[in-house]
């Protein structure tokens, strides 16, 4: 696991830098998405986690749920074109854990992907994620 002033940036997952979503393919076929240590760290405390119903098509660059914190509220962009299989029903009772453990408990939705090959090309790997970071000089102290 990388750190970036701040932030953990898992190396096994791929993240679409400029939403601050990550990806995790499953053994199953489908992808695990949630929001990244740098995007829950901007959110402060999140108070509510909304995502799709299961069985919804979401498209990828469009919500597949929202999150609201004491001073925003916005939504999770979906990093992969599909249908949603599962929900966080555990972060959705207790918000918190996606601030807790963005990567682990608190992920946002599990994803049957159409074409996970095309979603993942246009993704980058951790690297990409530190490198986007650096760039923009975003991290998660201070």
């Amino acid at each position: 696991m990388a750190e970036v002033r701040g932030c953990t940036i898992p190396e096994d997952l791929y993240y679409w830098p400029e939403k601050h979503v990550w990806a995790r393919p499953e053994g199953d076929g489908t992808v695990t998405i949630g929001i990244t240590d740098v995007a829950q760290n901007m959110a402060k405390g999140i108070i509510n986690a909304m995502p799709k119903a299961v069985g919804k098509k979401v498209k990828r660059g469009r919500s597949v749920g929202t999150l609201e914190s004491g001073k925003w509220v916005g939504p999770v962009t979906s990093p992969v074109t599909g249908q949603i299989v599962a929900v966080n029903e555990e972060a959705v009772a207790n918000p918190k854990l996606i601030n807790e453990d963005p990567y682990g408990k608190g992920w946002f939705a599990r994803v049957q992907p159409d074409d996970w090959e095309a979603d993942k090309a246009q993704m980058v790997a951790a690297d990409g994620y530190i490198q986007f970071l650096d760039q923009e000089g975003i991290g998660c102290e201070g």
